[in-house]
């Protein structure tokens, strides 16, 4: 390399970054290019999922809106059908609704290893469709009453977009337009669509025996697959309801669901990794030696990184929201959730009553607090995040893997040139109205599930020293009913650059004995859980929660970045929270991190609805698994106050097995020093780290290999033959016990600096990957992994050197009512027994 001179790789570089970005030719999604306007897709009105969400009557436009966020995809197939692609053949939708004999997960064992819903009135495949071009999909139950035919797919109503193949003939048979709202598949969610590209040349070529059995075959970039998968909103928020779980998980009916209660079984590593292997199989050994399936191990169940496909090189896995009691979080966002907003930011369609000037009444969905412009423009952005008008959202960064500046995305160009967008706009009014509906918006109480009385106490007694104790240790970030605010803080123009100093008078007021005798007599108040969000909703500082850091670390929504239009200027003007301290991963020392601002830094306060349904806790799901992970080590010994809930099934949505792991999960909350620590610094007082649990290899095949190092490929195969040999990208051993954020948290490139300024760490990001497979290319074939973690040593600085986040431990924090922090009073063993029993009425 010295002799082409880092000053043209350097050019190279810069060109392909400027090509990558270059350009205002404006596109148009298929709809548009149809000539479909957005007012040819109405939103489905019929109450098919009536028996869902307990029942509760919904008015016409409710229903609307829950039929929009179960089945509406607004033309996504063609984005996560790409997707395929970018993930190297990993992932894969068409496979995980099938059900052939050769994958590990069929609708047989679809909850318990992939924890997906399974849609009632269908059964497995006994055989591969013939009308489905040889795929193994569920297949619909008929002539049963109560499997009427999904109305949704009914093409005369909801005629699909012909575009391409669509509404053509091949070898004679017609290929169907479809549905806009495609085809059920078996699982809530997931909605079937006739590909635009299977054409006769496609048709010809294509063998459904081959896509399942042969990698060479389905490993094919080029291959065309006779149907793509759409995903709507509930795919990830549908899930098994607390006050009336189904008897068998795999066979739940529509009663068995809320669709608010979010996704909380969901595996996103067996989902992204659809090959991933029986157990004990040679393809599961295969798959644990793929570093991408040990990087996505480290999304617990229900918690998923919704930064995965536009990447800002942090891996944060963070839980499914449940949506409940949106009237009261509005009713707190009148008051402390008001943003000011500028330019673009201003094009958001907004709630009526809610926007003021350039001032918009706002709760925070995001855990970060960084969706900051409305309930509607919250809403709308998360369609974008699954793939809608894709034509142009992928123009504005490289899925998964990143390398290239990440642009804001503009709403006045979605709206002017995807009719899925202005649809997806007229839909999501119907939507909050879903939201805002009574029933809707109370939770599942623990009183109202079958037997759920049995697991509360009677003791009244204890019950009111939980109430005085969730005032004291609790209520000032947990209750949306509070004394007045005093004068002095007035949080309707705190939010922005202020933020912090009026955060601080905000907390010195709410550990006051003040608030404290005010509180407790709102806590005991008889209506005092009636309407009340639970949450103050508001932004806390990391430095004050002491939780992992990556999390409000994350940079899609500050200035410029991919949700730029979607995060208010009060949210791009916070300051900074001042400096946290971390471990190193390595030795265990502790070190200062100073926090970025401009939106950084901050976590906004969950709610403590329906709180005994929810856990593990924490915003990865970390506390209250066993051992706290599946992969990285195996179950520890219970607690001795925990003994009697031992053994517990965390995947198990029954009332007694929520419950508890409620008791679990909340125990280790209120007793930091018994959660999991890690498996090598554990002794020096460091929390969990999720490390690999085998010798992996980060691997690409050429043909896989992301668009912006494609023009490089020659030169890299010249500099770097053991990396870029025959086309492919290879990188390892890398050890057992690395941790897997060492590697994930590689920031490729800076998202606050400018182009000039990253090229520079272009060169040196080179440099570090010629040296790591220099250093690695010198172990032995079959090398141990204690020969490579002596190799790999010599990586742990630059790597840690060029980590966006780097605080490894995962279930750190949120110490309040514990010895770990003098923030508030250490609670007696008496008094956190007393607060969970209180908890578990909420």
């Amino acid at each position: 390399m010295a002799r082409i001179g880092l000053g043209v790789f350097a050019t190279l570089v810069a060109a392909v970054l400027l090509l990558s970005g270059c350009g205002d030719k404006q596109v148009k999604d298929e709809a548009m290019r149809a000539g479909r306007a957005a007012d040819t897709f109405p939103a489905a009105d019929e109450d098919y999922f009536k028996d869902m969400d307990g029942g509760v009557k919904l008015t016409s436009d409710e229903v609307k809106g829950r039929n929009n966020w179960v089945v509406w995809t607004g033309g996504n197939d063609r984005f996560w059908d790409l997707i395929t692609d970018s993930a190297f053949g990993n992932f894969d939708l068409l496979k995980t609704i099938s059900s052939h004999p050769s994958l590990a997960y069929g609708r047989g064992t679809r909850f318990r290893e992939l924890g997906l819903m399974n849609e009632p009135c269908f059964v497995a495949p006994t055989g591969p469709s013939e009308d489905r071009f040889g795929l193994w999909l569920d297949q619909r139950v008929k002539d049963d009453p109560n499997c009427p035919e999904d109305p949704f797919a009914n093409e005369k109503k909801y005629p699909g977009v012909k575009i391409g193949a669509r509404g053509t003939k091949l070898d004679g048979v017609e290929f169907p337009v479809g549905s806009y709202y495609g085809y059920p598949t078996g699982i809530v969610g997931l909605r079937l669509f006739p590909n635009p590209a299977f054409d006769e040349k496609a048709k010809k070529h294509w063998d459904a025996k081959k896509y399942y059995e042969d990698p060479s075959y389905y490993n094919d970039k080029n291959l065309v697959r006779p149907y793509r998968v759409g995903m709507s909103c509930g795919f990830c928020h549908v899930g098994p309801s607390p006050t009336n779980p189904p008897a068998d998980p795999e066979n739940p009916k529509w009663e068995n669901m809320s669709a608010v209660v979010g996704a909380q079984y969901f595996w996103i590593d067996r989902i992204f990794g659809w090959n991933y292997g029986k157990p004990g199989s040679p393809e599961r050994k295969a798959s644990e030696q793929n570093y991408l399936i040990q990087l996505v191990h480290t999304s617990r169940p229900g918690a998923l990184d919704t930064s995965l496909v536009s990447t800002d090189y942090i891996n944060n896995p963070r839980t499914m929201n449940a949506v409940y009691g949106l009237g009261a979080r509005m009713n707190v966002a009148m008051q402390r959730g008001i943003e000011t907003l500028s330019g673009p930011e201003l094009n958001n369609e907004f709630l009526k009553g809610s926007l003021d000037g350039k001032r918009v009444i706002t709760p925070h969905v995001l855990k970060d607090g960084s969706d900051s412009v409305g309930v509607q423009g919250a809403l709308n952005r998360v369609f974008i995040n699954i793939g809608l008008f894709s034509e142009e959202w992928l123009r504005h960064f490289n899925p998964l893997f990143g390398g290239v500046p990440n642009t804001a995305i503009q709403i006045e160009v979605g709206r002017k040139n995807s009719s899925y967008w202005q649809a997806t706009e007229a839909q999501t009014g119907f939507l909050a109205e879903y939201f805002l509906n009574t029933d809707i918006q109370k939770g599942h109480k623990l009183a109202d599930a079958p037997g759920g009385k049995a697991h509360m106490t009677t003791d009244l007694a204890k019950l009111e020293r939980g109430k005085e104790v969730f005032a004291e240790t609790c209520a000032g970030c947990h209750s949306s009913k509070q004394p007045p605010l005093p004068k002095e803080i007035d949080f309707s123009t705190c939010n922005g650059p202020d933020y912090l100093n009026c955060w601080n008078e905000y907390w010195a007021w709410v550990k006051s004995d003040a608030f404290k005798a005010q509180m407790k007599e709102m806590v005991k108040a008889p209506d005092f859980l009636t309407d009340n969000y639970l949450s103050t909703d508001m932004r806390v500082p990391v430095t004050l929660l002491q939780t992992n850091a990556c999390s409000p670390l994350a940079t899609n929504a500050i200035a410029g970045n991919i949700w730029d239009n979607f995060s208010s200027t009060s949210y791009k003007q916070l300051p900074s929270v001042g400096t946290i301290k971390i471990h190193d991963p390595f030795t265990g020392e502790e070190k200062d991190y100073v926090m970025p601002a401009g939106g950084r830094g901050y976590t906004r306060v969950p709610s403590l609805v329906a709180l005994w349904s929810t856990a593990p806790y924490l915003v990865n799901n970390t506390v209250g698994w066993p051992g706290g992970s599946f992969y990285a080590q195996p179950p520890l010994p219970p607690p001795p106050d925990q003994k009697p809930y031992y053994p517990f099934d965390p995947l198990n949505p029954s009332v007694e097995e929520r419950v508890k792991t409620f008791e679990v999960s909340i125990r280790q909350m209120l007793s930091p020093e018994t959660r999991p620590h890690d498996k090598l610094l554990g002794d020096k007082g460091v929390f969990l780290i999720d490390r690999t649990s085998v010798g992996s290899y980060l691997k690409v095949p050429g043909g896989f290999l992301p668009a912006f190092l494609k023009p490089l490929l020659s030169p890299l195969h010249r500099w770097l033959p053991s990396i870029f040999g025959d086309g492919d990208l290879m990188v390892g051993p890398i050890p057992k016990d690395t941790p897997v954020n060492l590697i994930s948290n590689t920031e490729l490139y800076k998202d606050d600096a400018t182009l000039a300024e990253n090229l520079p760490r272009y060169v040196q990001l080179l440099q570090l990957l010629k040296k790591a497979t220099h250093d690695l290319a010198q172990l032995p074939k079959n090398a141990t992994d204690e020969e490579a973690r002596k190799v790999f040593a010599n990586l742990r600085k630059p790597l840690l050197d060029f980590s966006k986040c780097p605080d490894f431990e995962v279930n750190r924090g949120h110490y309040f009512g514990t010895s770990f922090t003098s923030e508030t009073t250490a609670l007696s063993n008496e008094d956190k027994e007393a607060l969970i029993e209180f908890l578990k009425t909420f």
